[in-house]
Parts: C-alpha cells; structure tokens; sequence
C-alpha cells in the first residue's frame, strides 16, 4: 500500500458517496467483501454488525442511501498500513468515522471495520 494509492482510492471512494452514486460506491468493493459497522443492526437487521458479499452489501449501502438523504463524508486523514488503510472523516449526524479497509491483490476493499464517535 503506496500513500498514492490510498489517497487516489479515498479520494474516489468519498467522491462517490457524496454523489450517492451507488454503483460507483460498490466498484471499489470485492465481491466477497466483510463489512462490520455500529449501523449494519439498524439499517440491516442483522445483530451482528456485520454483513458478507456485496449482496448484502449493496442492499445496506441502498438503505444508507435512503436513510441519510442528505449524507456528505468530509475526508480528514488517511492512513495507510502494509495492506490496508483507514480513513479518518466527518460523517452523517455529528460523527466522526475512521473505517480500517484491507484491500486485496486486486486494489479491491476486501474487508472493513467501521468506528464511529460524536463530536
């Protein structure tokens, strides 16, 4: 993981969820992608927190959507790790959010873990 890859995907990444572009969102998902969030019981059901594939994945980024029809991400920092990196920014209703992304061989996200607190 270069500090240009991880800038140019986060870059991406935050542009299309302030256009609500959905299909643009889940370009930079694996199809096997692991998604855990605080918002997966609320938006999807599922206790867990966590959701598997982007069928599932795609269904809860839909609900976000609709959800927070006024959702912005504003990008405040990016790390990066060896294979992976988190980006630090301002998200929906006062939070700050910093999602630790792997991202595999193919420069796909592969899995997320999502942390959130109010400012």
């Amino acid at each position: 993981m270069n500090e240009q890859f991880a800038r140019s995907l986060a870059e991406a990444w935050i542009s299309a969820w302030n256009r609500h572009d959905l299909e643009a969102i889940l370009h930079h998902y694996a199809t096997d992608i692991e998604f855990t969030s605080p918002f997966v019981p609320a938006l999807s059901g599922d206790p867990s927190g966590s959701l598997r594939g982007r069928e599932q994945v795609t269904a809860y980024f839909r609900k976000g959507l609709h959800a927070y029809p006024d959702l912005h991400f504003d990008l405040i920092r990016i790390l990066t790790g060896i294979d992976s990196l988190v980006l630090y920014y301002r998200s929906v209703n006062g939070l700050l959010a910093a999602e630790m992304m792997t991202v595999n061989s193919e420069g796909l996200i592969q899995t997320v873990r999502v942390h959130y607190v109010k400012e």
